[in-house]
């Protein structure tokens, strides 16, 4: 239905549109490029059971089901789970794979868990980051890794800055207008730390994405992709480039002894 109300983070209905503005985009290959980089050490370790929450298209756990680990794909959205298993399928890696419509708090009810768990971009779609944070610990198997991408608030105002955004700024970064491929809730990196230390989850690294990208003043140079990937990947773990990345992504560890 057109006028059907859907969940904030729920890209029913626009699919193509968000694999086209996300994935087929400068940075969108950026994002994945450097997220891959950082999966490295899981990818090369012993296969596993992964779970992937908000997990779209499927590209990231793709990664994995190439590897012969065991994952299991979740989204909000039933249409995004479903072009994901074509798209696996295409790629002859759905056998390994799940396919679950589910949000997180329904997943965190379930009483599973997995040593690696895989969050997105979806945080920042989240109404409360300590309660998808603590659920996002439930789901962790003792000893597991968390691999968390979220949208950073202080890149977002630093970029708006740039570019003499001053109301928007001054409106708390609010828009008058909800885009709905835009996320609202940005979180500052410090209060996600806070969080974490909270639920004593200990954050092992912790790498910008889109450094340099999203401020270029010639957007022509970010067609220069090998170049300008090759300074991200020098770049994107030093503070303060790092600390200026579009998102962050955080490598985290849940302790052995805790369920």
């Amino acid at each position: 239905m057109k006028n059907e109300k859907r969940s904030r983070g729920d890209f029913s209905g626009i699919s193509k549109k968000f694999s086209k503005n996300i994935y087929d985009s400068t940075k969108g290959r950026l994002r994945m490029a450097v997220l891959k980089e950082d999966l490295q050490p899981l990818l090369n370790g012993e296969p596993c059971r992964v779970l992937d929450v908000g997990a779209g298209l499927g590209q990231a756990n793709e990664w994995f089901l190439e590897k012969d680990f065991e994952v299991l794909h979740t989204d909000i959205s039933e249409e995004m789970v479903e072009a994901a298993l074509l798209r696996h399928k295409e790629l002859g890696l759905a056998d390994n794979c799940r396919y679950q419509t589910a949000d997180l708090a329904t997943l965190a009810s379930n009483e599973d868990q997995f040593p690696i768990v895989l969050c997105h971009a979806v945080l920042e779609w989240m109404p409360d980051a300590e309660t998808a944070l603590t659920q996002l610990k439930t789901l962790l198997a003792p000893g597991g890794t968390l691999s968390l991408m979220f949208y950073n608030r202080n890149a977002k105002l630093f970029a708006n800055a740039i570019y003499g955004n001053f109301d928007y700024i001054e409106r708390g970064l609010k828009v008058k207008k909800t885009v709905r491929l835009s996320p609202q809730n940005p979180l500052v990196p410090d209060d996600v730390q806070n969080i974490l230390n909270k639920l004593g989850l200990e954050v092992i690294q912790k790498t910008g994405v889109r450094c340099f990208h999203d401020y270029l003043r010639n957007l022509d140079d970010q067609q220069r992709f090998d170049e300008l990937l090759a300074i991200e990947l020098k770049y994107n773990q030093q503070p303060p480039y790092r600390d200026l990345g579009r998102y962050q992504h955080w490598l985290i560890k849940k302790p052995e002894n805790e369920q």
